[in-house]
Formats: C-alpha cells, structure tokens, sequence
C-alpha cells in the first residue's frame, strides 16, 4: 500500500486556474536557478581539475631544482625549489592531501574531469526539460489569460 501513495500525481496544468499556474511558474523558476547555479559551480570545478591536470604536466625531470612560486593561499605565492620531479601532492577533498606519482595523479584528474563532464551532460538535459516545462506552462498561462480577457471584454460589450 505505502509503495502507491509514493508515487507522484501527475497533474494537467491546463486544468489549473491562473493563481495556481502562476505558483507553478515561480517553484519551477527556483528550480531553474537552483540548477543554473549547479551548473555554473561544476563548470568551476571542471576548470579548476583541468587546471591541476596542466600543473601536473609542468612537473617535468627537466624542471628539478627549478624556481617556482608555491601558492599558500590564493592570492599568496612564495618562492621554491621543485625537488621530487616523479611525485606530486593530490588534494582528494575535505583537506584530505595523498602523495602520488605524476602518471597517478593525472589519471585521477582525468577521471574526475570526466565525471564532471558526465555530470554536466545530465545535468544540461535537465535543465532543457524544466526549461520546456517553462514554456509549455507560459504558453497555458498565456492562453488562459487571453481567453480570460476575451471573456471579461465580451460581458462589458
């Protein structure tokens, strides 16, 4: 019995007043931004992978005992030597910090990377749908009102 009432109702908007669709209207402009916001947050973290990903490719045996300015916090740099050319310092979240060989941590960033393009792809579609919800329901709200106002003009003539 309780797995029937989990199931969402699904309700014909062209059967609902203007009050109500305009309700409608305003929950699926907060989700909209809601998933704008996501969207525009795992673009960040994309670039800032992609980024890591090009760090990483810069520590190079060549670049061993190389001057390099070291970042302590984002707009604070100081100078240093590189000196283990073979292994890199992964954030993994949380202030969680692993040590790993530069083929490691490359393919870590790729697969994050790739997760996040995966995610942004569904998310996108999502997106669409809501957006075309939008639109099917302002067109509903936009007829109704017009046949609203063809309504009241008929009764005043």
């Amino acid at each position: 019995m309780a797995s029937a009432s989990a199931q969402p109702q699904q309700i014909n908007v062209a059967d609902l007043d203007i009050q109500q669709l305009a309700d409608v209207r305003r929950q699926l402009e907060e989700e909209l931004n809601h998933l704008a916001n996501s969207f525009a947050q795992l673009k960040q973290a994309q670039s800032k992978f992609k980024s890591c990903l090009e760090n990483v490719g810069e520590v190079k045996p060549r670049n061993a005992s190389t001057t390099i300015l070291v970042p302590l916090t984002n707009s604070l740099y100081v100078p240093g030597k590189l000196s283990d050319t073979e292994h890199v310092i992964v954030d993994i979240g949380t202030g969680y910090y692993v040590k790993k060989t530069r083929a490691e941590a490359t393919k870590y960033y790729k697969a994050k990377v790739e997760l996040i393009h995966t995610n942004l792809e569904t998310l996108s579609e999502t997106i669409q749908k809501k957006q075309d919800n939008m639109n099917y329901l302002v067109n509903v709200m936009q007829a109704k009102l017009q046949t609203q106002a063809q309504g009241s003009s008929k009764s005043t003539s």
